[in-house]
């Protein structure tokens, strides 16, 4: 049983009392038990357990037992029925822990939404004087949508919606785990603010976006509480197959006390076993047999399974809308990503400084830098870092560059410069796209080079973009003096993922509106599969619905309104914190920290739920085999002695062995809580290799582990008087 546990992972979290209230870190907790156990008991109302109808049996038994145990009470009947009501217990127990790590949570948020004190703001309006409108205190609770409120630094942020007025630092860990602070500020992508954020500095007025209990709070509050779970379309199939099992199961047990009956009649001669024939224990043993040999193991595990992968898509600041989301990205073949933000770092960055015949390259690296010190883009702030670090190039500053004359980047222009007095003249040097400088050096008498073009060309056929660096001194033309490379920075280790993505059986596809060209340099670069380029969302669309149409489940990331028709056609739709409603209400997952890779994760923990229940099933259905040999010698070795044979574990007695079963039956559900809430290691490797492994880890195991737990047990029951 070590040896299973082990491969689970880390808990993600820590102390039930940790910031944001999930519970984590000991995962058989006796405070998480004893907390989850009033749920347990709950969850014996036959009308809940009825959804789970191998368990439902289980506790038709165990009431069938306790009559039979009343009718004829001995220390063999009441043990028998005590564990099978244990059994059903620690069944529930395993959802209700799982729900329970959710609602810790759940509390938390809830109640920091109630004791949260919003500043409404009445008759404001952009620019208006501070008495030109009032304000007043209102619980969160009672805000509506279109309201206006003030956020102090030190505050709390009321309820979603955007920056009107101001600029703030928000600390944005409650709700996302990100503990870096943000900026948000109104107008331009950065304006959406969450409720339950605290602003750390400055002030912010925001407009309320949300409808009453439609906040993300709130959408939280239901998911993790799992008031919006539904079970999903494998977890039905599997209930229906462990149904389908227990009605076989059940039959075969039937008939079995017919069978003796009739071979004792046989064999007059053959010695009494009461584990079978008498008929005061007949229905307490084989009621035991039918609750060994049904998957009661991994029935009492599902839900809670299922529970656990939506709660560490939480833990991860993912919002599921649905279990069926979760399990869907464990199947999912084909991945389209943006490339911008995803793939590469969002801004092209400077890679080098080209010069051309007669110049070097530290002097185009100098001029680059002087140029681009009025360009706020962050490719010119690029330029000026690629000097420094490449040729030692200290960073200046506008301010302290004597005699100079800056000329600011615009898009009109599309250049940088700077005009610097010296005492043969004025120096002006600029810097920007080709076509405009190129411009420029024709306008003061200077002709391009044919070096120039070859330059420009060869970085545009790569994928990148060319900047060239011209100047021109007092009396003389102009001239170029070499070009600046710019590219697409692919993050560090993108080709290492999709490398492992591709070891899964997914197919990454990139989107991009940049020409084929471009487009085709960064997959190549970046080691995705295929690429769509010059995408709208009309190509978007079709591209999903053509995978789909091939049989297979895709999945993608988005944050804009454009977004929105593609996010729902896709299986697995995941919007951006950041973007736009429409995109969130289309998509089946919000990813809180609006982080575009998270899909990759995403993918990897709906894997894991999957991998998680086919390894607890080849256990729970592995484990029929040791009880087999445990049970079946006890009932019928006094009828058939040849049959002693097959008691392999020695056991020490039928009633011995009988309740021996029953206990380790009980007691493995809990010991395999932790394995179903943190969930099987996910390593990539094909279905093939992957049943291998849950074979013969999880299927050895399951013969193994009984073997040596029910013999263990068999030690300790054999001195309880009245068991012989």
């Amino acid at each position: 049983m070590t040896a299973l546990l082990d491969t689970a992972e880390a808990p993600a979290t820590g102390d039930p009392a940790a910031p944001g209230g999930r519970v984590g870190g000991g995962l058989l907790d006796p405070r998480q038990l004893l907390a989850s156990l009033p749920d347990a008991l709950r969850k014996l109302d036959p009308r809940t357990l009825w959804r789970n109808p191998v368990m439902l049996i289980v506790e038709i038994g165990a009431l069938f037992t306790t009559a039979l145990a009343v009718a004829d009470p001995s220390v063999f009947a009441w043990a028998i029925t005590v564990w099978l009501w244990l059994t059903v217990i620690f069944a529930n127990l395993a959802e209700a822990v799982a729900e329970g790590r959710g609602k810790a949570q759940a509390a938390t948020l809830r109640r920091a939404k109630q004791d949260t004190i919003a500043t409404r703001l009445l008759g404001w309006t952009p620019g208006a004087a501070a008495n030109a409108y009032r304000d007043e205190a209102v619980p969160a609770p009672q805000l509506r949508q279109g309201d206006v409120v003030l956020v102090e630094a030190g505050q709390i942020i009321p309820a979603d919606g955007d920056v009107v007025e101001g600029i703030a630092s928000v600390d944005e860990s409650a709700i996302t785990g990100e503990s870096a602070p943000v900026i948000r500020e109104s107008g331009g992508d950065r304006s959406a603010v969450t409720g339950g954020t605290r602003v750390l500095s400055d002030r912010i007025v925001v407009r309320v976006t949300q409808k009453p209990g439609e906040s993300f709070i709130d959408r939280m509050i239901a998911l993790v509480e799992g008031a919006n779970r539904q079970k999903t379309p494998n977890e039905i199939a599997l209930n229906i197959l462990l149904a389908a099992l227990t009605i076989i199961f059940l039959l075969a047990v039937v008939t079995l006390q017919p069978l003796a009956i009739f071979a004792k009649g046989w064999q007059a001669a053959a010695p009494d076993t009461q584990a079978i024939t008498d008929s005061g224990v007949t229905g307490i043993v084989l009621v035991s047999l039918l609750v060994c040999l049904i998957p009661t193991t991994i029935g009492a595990l599902l839900s809670a399974i299922g529970i656990a992968g939506m709660d560490r898509l939480v833990q991860r600041n993912v919002l599921a809308m649905s279990g069926r989301a979760v399990e869907a990205a464990g199947d999912v073949n084909t991945l389209l990503l943006d490339k911008t933000g995803t793939i590469t770092l969002g801004n092209r960055q400077a890679a080098e400084f080209l010069p051309v015949a007669g110049v070097d390259a530290a002097t185009v690296a100098d001029a680059a830098q002087l140029s681009s010190l009025a360009d706020e883009t962050p490719e010119g702030r690029s330029v000026v870092v690629l000097a420094k670090n490449e040729y030692g190039l200290r960073e200046r500053e506008p301010g302290l560059v004597p005699h100079a004359t800056f000329v600011p980047f615009t898009a009109q222009t599309r250049m940088s410069g700077v005009d610097l007095d010296a005492e043969g003249g004025v120096r002006q040097i600029r810097k920007g796209a080709a076509a405009a400088v190129m411009k420029w050096v024709r306008e003061h008498g200077g002709h391009p080079t044919e070096q120039v073009g070859e330059l420009v060309d060869a970085i545009s056929g790569t994928g990148g973009t060319p900047l060239v660096v011209a100047e021109r001194v007092a009396g003389e033309p102009a001239r170029a003096l070499g070009v600046i490379h710019l590219k697409d920075v692919v993050k560090a280790g993108m080709r290492e993922r999709f490398d492992e993505m591709r070891r899964m059986g997914i197919r990454t596809v990139m989107i991009t509106g940049d020409n084929p060209r471009t487009a085709k340099a960064i997959a190549d670069e970046a080691g995705v599969d295929d690429f769509l380029a010059e995408a709208t969302p009309e190509d978007k669309l079709a591209l999903i619905r053509k995978e789909q149409e091939g049989g297979r489940l895709v999945a993608m990331t988005g944050d804009g309104t454009n977004d929105a028709p593609a996010l729902a056609q896709a299986d697995v739709g995941v919007a951006m914190n950041t973007g736009t409603s429409a995109a969130k209400e289309a998509g089946n997952m919000v990813d809180l920290d609006s982080d575009p890779t998270k899909l990759i994760e995403i993918v990897e923990i709906g894997k894991q739920l999957l991998i998680t229940r086919g390894a607890l099933t080849t256990f729970s259905i592995a484990n029929d085999i040791a009880k087999y040999f445990a049970i079946i010698p006890a009932m019928f070795a006094g009828i058939y002695p040849s049959l002693d044979r097959l008691n392999v574990m020695r056991l020490a007695s039928p009633e011995s062995a009988i309740l021996s079963a029953v206990v380790f039956n009980a007691i493995v559900i809990v010991a395999l809580i932790p394995l179903a809430l943190r969930g099987v290691r996910y390593r990539p490797a094909s279905a093939s290799k992957l049943l291998s492994r849950n074979l013969w880890l999880y299927g050895l195991g399951g013969i193994v582990v009984p073997f040596v737990g029910i013999k263990l047990i068999d030690l300790l029951v054999q001195f309880i008087p009245g068991i012989s």
